[in-house]
Parts: structure tokens; sequence; C-alpha cells
């Protein structure tokens, strides 16, 4: 097994092995994976203290977007704010799966015609009640690992 610059070794298959045998995912493959998933938990600071929510979400081009009230706690504590989102899938039979952390700077959507480009996306609110805000996260820091048996 070879050790790259950054610590990580390579197995046959050319795949990056963190030091607990994971395989590291590349920002191409974290972007597809996090496409597939329906659920994630966005990561920020309420009242000076982390606090995670879990969101439905989607991608649009390269940028994670969440809808959620105006009004609401994630609304407000988000609002130019450094977070952190993460998504993941494992099988617990097969104790397979993989996870997804993106680190990036959140925006609430103003402008109308983002609105009306976002309003268009296949995000349908799972939470009840008027969800007509959009933050968007801009992944500007992207990592992944894959857990095969």
């Amino acid at each position: 097994m070879k050790v790259d610059s950054a610590g990580l070794k390579g197995d046959s298959a050319g795949l990056k092995v963190d030091s607990a045998g994971l395989h590291v995912l590349s920002r191409q493959e974290c972007m597809r994976l996090l496409s597939t998933a329906p659920i994630g938990r966005i990561v920020f600071t309420d009242r000076a203290l982390p606090a995670v929510q879990p969101v439905n979400f989607c991608l649009h081009h390269g940028d994670i977007v969440i809808r959620t009230n105006a009004g609401s706690k994630l609304a407000a504590a988000t609002r130019h704010a450094v977070v952190a989102f993460e998504a993941d899938d494992f099988d617990l039979r097969t104790r397979t799966g993989w996870s997804v952390t993106a680190v990036g700077r959140a925006r609430a959507a103003s402008d109308p015609d983002e609105i009306s480009r976002l309003a268009a996306l296949p995000l349908t609110p799972w939470a009840p009640g008027q969800r007509d805000h959009y933050i968007i996260v801009t992944a500007e820091q992207l990592s992944g690992r894959r857990l095969h048996r």
C-alpha cells in the first residue's frame, strides 16, 4: 500500500483509504452521493451553541438548497453564517455505507428571479406549514468516506 503526502494510503484498486480503513471519496463522488440522499443534517450555531437539524434538500448547480419557513430558527441562524451539512446512507444488514460532509457559507435567496428558479426545483417540504424561504449552502469544503466490507 502506498502513502501519499496527505498520509492517505491507496488500496490495490487505487482508491484512497484513511487511517480508519475507510475509502476517501472524491469531490465528484461526494456530489453524486449527495444527489441521492433525501435527508441531510445542517449544523449551525443557535445562541452560541451548536445545533443540528434534519432537513430535506436538493442540489442545484453544486449548491445545497434547503426550503424552510422565513421565521424559523434555522433561517435566522444561517444568514451569512458558516455551517456544516451532512448526509449519509447505511445498510445495517451489510454494515456498509457512506457519509458526506460539506462546510460552507449559507445565504438566503432574496432575488425574485432566483427564488422563482428555486421554487421550480423538486424540493417539496416534508414539514407542515408554508416553506417559501430558501437557504443555499455553497460547499467550500467537501469530504466523504465509504465503508465497505
